[in-house]
């Protein structure tokens, strides 16, 4: 009778040694405790005679080595739970005297399943018997490889459904192996049956049958067999006699001890071939397929001439190589393998498992099917076309399916091409004003080996060559055929100038709709470089009354080399760093006798003049402006005018010679199809410097208009720029897409100087800025009226279409940043009772009090004139001295408020976005505040730098005023988002809203009320 019980404690088996018994199924092998010692099993576990285990040996899987000879416990027939523990005897060899000796001895059996939790707990335990301790080590590497899938599917010699272990890759075997050398003689001290004198079995043997009961028997659970069906889900054995084929096809080369690959041998390759019509067929020998069957391969020498695949000539052999999944090391040709006694070192088998690793490479690659035509799969002669194949897509095709492509060592892939650009032979353009000249630069391929220019013989021979890997400078090229159109057709025209500069500094041309690599040379190197490095700082010019910071003097030598070649730029610092400044020194550098035209916006002439005034005394001014302007009396001076008056004016201003044109708060002229920029493009100069502090608000588009106004050209046309950088750097789902942003601003960074205020020692002596968004709740009739526009006007969207509903939205949100302002700026009332009515205008009137009461000075910006005035008549009505400031101010009005605010005698001012949001100079204020929101953070940054600039000397304090829970509190959220976008990538501001759909546009205006 045997002892059947549930399974020990792990402490109950501490000191018993362990051994493996492998069955006919591998899920019903087991695993017995002993004592080396041959003292009873301890009390907790299961003890007592039992019969003697039947033994015999255990039939080889399909696939597997012969048998294993070792005892094995009978399986129990029929349906039913694994077996549990039992308690019997074992027979073991143990040492006696000069020998050894087989004695039984009391055991405890468990089945896998149980004993794998045992085994694993002894592999990290200091009192396990040593022999256990190994097993646990075996039974984690087997729940490793299930853990990772490493299952095959199988049946035994008697068809029963049995799960394998594999496939093992090379660290699978060598742990197998590392564990069966560790094993002690008492992890495998059952003797094999029926052998004298007595043999133990091979611990390898002993441990792979292991890992195979461990992967027969996980797998198996009630709910897998309901889920999957019994077959090698059911502990139940499943015969399945029609199966074997398909076991055998679906572990086919996973399991197998060898793996193959490619070798391909170039040797009897010439240089650059001739044709087929010259008669010696590339250096080949004559004949087709040789004696041997080796489908023209001249006996290891090298592949013949003929006919390959299809007639093709042959280009090259493919050399089939067998490798040892075992040891790495081991590599024979299929040639050795196939030879007398060539399976030696790679087993019986492995030329059955190289034809089924070559067929099935044949499925991805079917030129590899000719090999299992023959006697001896050893070399395949390719033709210029399969070559071709193996050095594009095949290869990596192949190398997916396990086989790998081996090329010469010497081989080479390096050979590009490149798009040169080059000033034509007898050029006069040698850089110094690179612009100035009307010669044309030559534009060429160029090949290179390994970045080695090739010379005109090397390009002309590589022309004529009809092969796709050449020998060329003692090496073997891969010839791609598209290089060797272009060695072929090597000259690709003439550029202009600014064309060819664009291809300099980016590095790449388009050529035929693709984009390829661009190389200057010459003088056009030479003047990328100076570009791209920038000018080293000198002293400032005669007759600069002012010291100049490092930056600015760095901006100074920046445009000075760019207006000396005949380029411009656009010096793009934030508000305040002093562009006026730089402007004028630039003016004292160049010492021209035709004057410099300024154009700006009317606001500040007054600056522009006072600027001119106190740094370059004696230097002309003359406002071109108003009634009775003249042009006369301005030589080697300043003439400034408006944007307006430069519109209207444009044909005289082109008429007159001037010495440099300079566009002040260039933003106004970001639309290149507004006829203020089509009038500025008019006026003709040797130089041309636009001035902004945003060079780029919402798209990529207005810079184009700025740098194309600077140096015309050199972008390209507005259409092409958008489809060849705009849309890739914009678009918000490639804002990853780097390549498209540095070729960008490889093109455009030596057009454009930007510096900003946070930048390190840009302005060290600036006092500290501190923005806050106050929220602030609706008042009653605030939150009335915004919940019935909303409901009102989506009502009237959700059945509109294109432009009218475009329309509508453009209203809606109007409407409500209006009422989020004031009911009475929405309803157009008189400002007759504005208190209490505006939660906006209650925090104003706190922010006033405490300002106020420390003498401090405060800026209000606003977006809508109307809210402006609304404001200015309550603060009178209040007893606060406040002016406003809108686009219907006076020049002369203008300076005045500007004086009366900075002396001190008027402490509010209230002023319009965008007639007050550049070139004033407010530093009086410490306090800004916005009370309502412009769509894009950079313009409320121009009017916070009214004050935070060159010259602030105390900290300045932002206020953002934003009506919690409506439209302003998600716009804030975008406007955040975009502050965070590097510059290159920026929205379209409020238009991009009026695209949103029924519920996305609901979201945004819907009023939440705060919790």
């Amino acid at each position: 009778m045997r002892d059947t019980t549930a399974s020990p404690p792990a402490h109950a088996v501490r000191g018993l040694a362990a051994v493996f018994l492998p069955a006919a199924l591998p899920r019903e092998g087991r695993v017995a405790f002993w004592a080396p010692d041959g003292r009873p099993l301890p009390e907790d576990v299961p003890g007592g005679p039992a019969p003697a285990l039947p033994g015999g040996p255990v039939p080889a899987l399909p696939g597997r080595p012969g048998p294993v000879p070792v005892p094995a416990p009978a399986r129990v027939p029929g349906p039913g739970p694994a077996p549990a523990a039992e308690a019997g005897t074992l027979t073991v060899v143990r040492p006696r005297g000069d020998g050894v000796r087989s004695h039984d001895v009391p055991a405890l059996l468990l089945p896998v399943a149980d004993a794998l939790p045992l085994l694993a707990a002894a592999r990290h335990d200091p009192h396990a018997h040593p022999a256990t301790a190994c097993w646990g080590a075996a039974a984690l590497h087997g729940l490793h490889l299930v853990a990772r899938g490493r299952l095959l599917p199988g049946l035994t010699a008697d068809d029963l459904d049995a799960w394998r272990a594999g496939p093992l890759d090379a660290d699978d075997i060598a742990h197998l192996r590392a564990v069966a050398a560790a094993l002690p003689y008492e992890g495998h001290a059952v003797p094999l049956p029926g052998r004298r004198p007595l043999h133990l079995p091979e611990p390898e043997t002993l441990v792979r049958a292991f890992l195979d009961a461990v992967a027969d028997t996980l797998p198996r659970t009630p709910a897998a067999a309901h889920a999957a069906g019994a077959p090698f889900a059911a502990r139940e054995p499943q015969r399945l006699p029609g199966a074997r084929a398909w076991a055998a096809e679906a572990a086919a080369g996973m399991d197998a001890g060898v793996r193959v690959s490619l070798r391909l041998d170039l040797s009897s390759y010439d240089l650059f071939d001739r044709t087929p019509d010259d008669g010696d067929g590339g250096g080949f020998g004559d004949g087709g397929d040789g004696e041997d069957g080796r489908d023209g391969w001249d006996g290891g020498r090298g592949p013949r001439a003929g006919d390959g695949a299809g007639g093709e000539r042959r280009a090259a052999a493919a050399v089939v190589q067998v490798h040892s999944l075992a040891d790495p090391a081991l590599v024979v040709d299929a040639a050795s393998l196939w030879a007398p006694g060539g399976d030696e070192h790679l087993g019986p088998r492995a030329r059955v498992d190289a034809v089924l690793a070559l067929r099935r490479a044949a499925r991805v690659w079917p030129p590899l099917a000719r090999l299992l035509e023959r006697p001896v799969p050893d070399v395949l002669a390719l033709s210029e076309e399969e070559l071709h194949e193996l050095l594009g897509p095949a290869a990596p095709r192949l190398d997916a399916a396990g086989v790998t492509v081996h090329w010469p060592r010497e081989l080479a892939r390096s050979l590009t091409a490149s798009a040169v650009v080059r000033p034509a032979p007898g050029s006069a353009t040698d850089g110094t004003a690179f612009f100035d000249s009307t010669e044309l630069l030559r534009f060429d391929w160029q090949l290179a080996l390994d970045g080695d220019a090739l010379t005109e013989r090397e390009m002309d021979a590589l022309a004529e060559a009809h092969r796709p890997v050449v020998r060329l400078r003692d090496r073997w090229v891969v010839v791609d055929p598209a290089l060797v159109r272009k060695a072929r057709k090597r000259q690709l025209g003439l550029l202009e100038p600014v064309d060819a500069l664009a291809a300099a500094l980016t590095g790449t041309a388009e050529v035929d709709g693709e984009t390829v690599p661009a190389v200057p040379v010459g003088a056009l190197a030479d003047l990328r470089d100076r570009l791209v490095a920038g000018p080293a700082p000198g002293p400032p010019p005669d007759g600069l009354d002012a010291t100049l910071r490092d930056y600015q003097l760095r901006g100074l030598a920046w445009l000075d080399l760019m207006t000396s070649l005949g380029l411009g730029g656009c010096l793009a610092d934030d508000m305040g760093l002093g562009k006026t400044i730089t402007l004028i020194a630039l003016h004292l550098r160049r010492a021209r006798r035709e004057p410099t035209l300024v154009v700006c916006p009317a606001s500040l002439l007054g600056n522009w003049q006072r600027e001119i005034h106190r740094f370059a005394p004696g230097v002309p001014v003359r406002r071109y402006h108003g009634a009775g302007r003249t042009l006369e009396g301005a030589e080697g001076g300043f003439v400034l005018t408006t944007y307006g008056t430069m519109r209207t004016s444009a044909g005289r201003l082109a008429a007159h010679p001037w010495g440099m044109v300079v566009a002040d708060e260039a933003q106004h002229v970001k639309n290149p199809f507004s006829a203020t920029a089509k009038a500025l493009r008019t006026i003709p100069a040797p130089a041309r410097v636009a001035l902004t502090g945003t060079p780029v608000e919402n798209n990529l588009s207005e810079l184009w208009a700025l740098l194309d106004w600077t140096t015309p050209g050199l972008l390209g046309p507005l259409k092409t720029f958008r489809a060849r950088h705009a849309r890739a750097v914009e678009n918000s789902e490639e804002i990853e897409n780097e390549q498209a942003v540095e070729r960008l601003a490889r093109l455009v960074r030596p057009f454009l100087l930007r510096r900003r205020k946070s930048d390190p020692g840009i302005v060290p002596e600036l006092p500290p800025k501190t923005e806050t968004d106050h929220p602030v709740p609706l008042t009653r009739e605030q939150a009335s009226l915004y919940e019935a526009v909303v409901r009102e006007t989506m009502d009237a969207v959700t059945g509109a279409e294109g432009m009218a509903r475009r329309g509508l939205i453009m209203k809606l949100l109007t409407s409500l940043k209006q009422i989020c302002n004031h009911p009475a700026q929405y309803l157009k009332e008189e400002p007759s009772r504005l208190a209490g009515r505006s939660g906006k205008l209650a925090l104003l009137d706190e922010l006033l009090d405490t300002v106020l009461s420390e003498d401090g000075a405060v800026l209000v910006f606003t977006q809508y004139v109307a809210m402006a005035r609304l404001l200015t008549a309550h603060l009178t009505a209040r007893g606060v001295p406040s002016q406003l400031l809108h686009g219907g101010t006076p020049v002369a009005e203008r300076e005045r408020m500007v004086d009366r605010f900075q002396s001190g005698d008027v402490p509010v001012f209230v002023l319009s976005l965008k007639a007050a949001g550049t070139g004033l100079n407010l530093t009086r204020a410490g306090h800004v505040v916005h009370y309502d929101r412009w769509w894009n953070p950079a313009v409320e940054e121009q009017a916070t730098d009214r004050a935070y600039r060159i010259g602030q000397t105390q900290p300045v304090q932002v206020h953002r005023l934003i009506a919690e829970g409506t439209v302003e509190d998600r716009i804030a959220e975008l406007l955040a988002g975009k502050r965070a976008l590097a510059d290159a990538v920026l929205g379209s501001g409020e238009a991009a809203l009026t695209e949103l759909t029924d519920r996305e546009l609901a979201d945004l205006v819907s009023l939440r009320r705060p919790s």
